[in-house]
């Protein structure tokens, strides 16, 4: 199957690492120096230590025709407005999308896109970006996938063969898969970004759990949801397995770059407000990591 993938950060490197195996994968770059770089030298890809080169086809993504079977979207939320007036300047209904996003601010685009297939997917996966054609793979999880719109023949065909090392995990709601992360990216990722800690330290460390509580509740009570143990046994469990990981918006912070506070904490927020919920440490913690980002 031909699979584009449309940004070369962390997650579309190792997409694009472990997809060529059995896929003819194209990734479409965001300037002209990673594009000659991975054509030239290849993709690189560090697990346990042991680092793999990889071959790999690399185009702008000013060149981006929708010609491909599948096309992967694994920019950042706030980078999502740029791509999504490409996509819809190509005007090729007949394209398929899966779009690979934290939080929930991306679902206002996909009701403005018309293509056969959308896909909403989650990643669960740990990776570093150590240059513009190294990836390294820190902790396996696995990619669940849902449909938004469409069918699902091109997610088997996606994740055929089956590949241990890089499992993907298929759900019925897509709503009911995002909520789970997003409660998760809720919690770990402000608390981690603002006290400088690895996940981890969130349930070591007694005075920071009593925070992950707090701010746990809140997410819940603006959510509203009701099964309060399941989620916070999913959170508990992701603390645990990504122990030694560093957040994605911990790892932002600290390169300088703009976090994806908006399209997390900022859903939520504006979720309360709209709905007359009070939520004092989400606001808090959003304007600490804004103010990290200055």
């Amino acid at each position: 199957m031909k699979i584009g993938i449309i940004g070369g950060g962390a997650i579309g490197l190792l997409f694009a690492g472990y997809l060529q195996k059995n896929h003819q994968v194209m990734i479409y770059t965001r300037t002209v120096e990673q594009k000659l770089n991975l054509l030239k030298h290849g993709l690189y890809i560090t697990k346990d230590q042991h680092t793999s080169q990889i071959e790999v086809e690399a185009k702008l993504m000013d060149e981006w025709k929708g010609d491909d079977d599948l096309t992967l979207i694994t920019v950042k939320q706030y980078q999502l407005p740029q791509v999504m007036e490409k996509i819809v300047a190509q005007g090729n209904q007949e394209n398929s999308f899966l779009f690979l996003q934290n939080g929930m601010g991306h679902l206002k685009w996909l009701e403005k896109l018309v293509a056969n297939n959308i896909y909403v997917g989650t990643v669960e996966h740990g990776a570093i970006r150590e240059s513009n054609n190294h990836v390294r793979f820190t902790g396996k999880g696995k990619t669940k996938l849902a449909i938004y719109h469409g069918e699902d023949s091109l997610l088997t065909k996606l994740m055929e063969p089956v590949n241990p090392e890089f499992p993907f995990e298929v759900e019925e709601d897509y709503y009911e898969m995002l909520i789970s992360k997003l409660i998760i990216n809720a919690v770990i990722n402000p608390l981690t970004a603002v006290l400088k800690v690895k996940n981890g330290e969130l349930v070591n460390n007694p005075y920071y759990y009593r925070v992950l509580i707090q701010v746990f509740e809140e997410v819940i009570d603006v959510l509203q949801i009701h099964n309060r143990s399941r989620y916070f046994g999913q959170l508990l469990q992701v603390c645990r397995n990504t122990a030694a990981n560093r957040s994605s918006m911990l790892k932002d912070i600290e390169e300088n770059r703009q976090t994806e506070v908006d399209s997390i904490l900022g859903y939520l927020l504006e979720k309360a407000l709209k709905e007359e919920r009070k939520a004092p440490l989400l606001m808090a913690f959003y304007h600490c990591v804004k103010g990290s980002e200055q």
